[in-house]
């Protein structure tokens, strides 16, 4: 699962471990956005088991490998999981719907209701661990 990082102890004075802190997002987002962070999250530790979460920018979290893989930011009407190197991944299923304009992010706004692909969004996760890794 995740693995214990330098950031980790600095997290650890500010409110518990990054972990920690996304589970307790989750909790405080007591409705389909909480719901929708907590699917996101299952689905970017099973693609990428070694990934390392963090959290940046006042509670953002973030999952890495080799690099930032993707952020996972809320909003009002939608969870928006932005890819750090997106613009360089290939999209076979057109998961992309945000940022499409930017020259390095792409991001994927899922709204209430949104199903979620999760066999594309498992490969394109572990499309972005290795560009970080070449």
């Amino acid at each position: 699962m995740k693995k214990a990082t330098a950031s980790d102890a600095a997290q650890d004075k500010e409110g518990g471990s990054a972990s920690a802190q996304i589970d307790a997002k989750i909790k405080a987002l007591d409705d389909w956005r909480g719901e929708t962070l907590a699917r996101i999250r299952k689905v970017i530790q099973q693609a990428v088991p070694e990934v390392v979460e963090e959290i940046k920018w006042r509670g953002v979290p973030v999952w890495s490998h080799g690099g930032i893989l993707c952020t996972g930011e809320t909003y009002k009407s939608a969870v928006k999981m932005t890819f750090a190197k997106g613009a360089r991944l290939e999209d076979p299923a057109g998961l992309f719907n945000s940022s499409l304009e930017g020259n390095t992010r792409r991001a994927i706004d899922i709204h209430e209701g949104d199903k979620i692909d999760e066999k594309a969004l498992k490969a394109l996760l572990r499309a972005a661990a290795a560009l970080n890794k070449a």
